[in-house]
């Protein structure tokens, strides 16, 4: 599996396209446990805000947000796939859907790393 410096990424149905810059490759891939990652079961990864670039299919995004509505959750209105969010415990960041990544088999990378959403740092 390769993770190029410059990556596309999309969701099911292909009309949302996303390209990464990813330097040092797959930053932080990790589970989280709190309501929303654990119902999506999605492994997640970062990049800084100015390192996602929407290609394709703006408007067809959706945005959800719950409980203190300062991660911003975002999905594809066609397919439902999630691609990306703007991360709750780091704002500079998104955390990208390492299944949505071209040419990524996200099962590869497993074991991976839990983090625990449901005590976030940001409720103590």
């Amino acid at each position: 599996m390769e993770i190029k410096p410059v990556h596309k990424a999309s969701c099911h149905c292909g009309a949302v396209v996303l390209e990464l810059t990813m330097p040092n490759g797959l930053e932080d891939p990790r589970r989280c446990t709190c309501s929303m990652c654990r119902k999506r079961g999605a492994i997640a990864a970062s990049v800084l805000l100015e390192n996602l670039r929407i290609v394709q299919g703006e408007e067809n995004l959706t945005l959800y947000q719950f409980n203190t509505m300062t991660a911003k959750h975002y999905f594809c209105k066609t397919c439902g796939i999630y691609t990306h969010h703007q991360r709750r415990s780091n704002p500079h960041q998104f955390a990208i859907n390492v299944a949505c990544l071209e040419g990524v088999n996200p099962y590869e990378l497993e074991p991976v790393k839990i983090v625990d959403g449901i005590a976030h740092p940001s409720d103590k």
